[in-house]
C-alpha cells in the first residue's frame, strides 16, 4: 500500500495535476486530497492510485526495499526519464 508522501513525490515526478491524476486513476478529486492529506481512505481508492501511477512507470519502494538512501521513496524508471525528453528541442 503506498503511503501519502509518496503518492505526492509521484504525482511531482510526472508533474500531474490532482485533478488529471483522480481521472487517470478513476477517483474523485476529493479523494486524491484526502488521501494525500493523510486522510483514512477506502484501500479500493488507494490501491487504483498506485496502479494507476504505476501505469505511468512508477516504481513504489517500501521501508525495508534496497535504495541508495534507504527509507520510503518513489523511484522513475530511466526509460521513462529519457522519454520525457525524446522529441523536445
Amino acid at each position: 500500500m503506498i503511503t501519502p508522501e509518496q503518492s505526492r513525490m509521484a504525482r511531482a515526478a510526472l508533474n500531474l495535476s490532482g485533478g488529471d491524476f483522480a481521472k487517470m486513476a478513476g477517483v474523485g478529486i476529493n479523494t486524491v486530497s484526502r488521501f494525500e492529506q493523510g486522510a483514512d481512505t477506502r484501500t479500493s481508492s488507494v490501491e487504483a492510485m498506485a496502479r494507476a501511477l504505476e501505469a505511468k512507470g512508477v516504481v513504489f519502494l517500501g521501508a525495508n526495499d534496497v535504495s541508495l538512501a534507504g527509507g520510503v521513496g518513489v523511484r522513475l524508471p530511466i526509460a521513462r526519464q529519457s522519454t520525457d525528453t525524446q522529441g523536445q528541442g
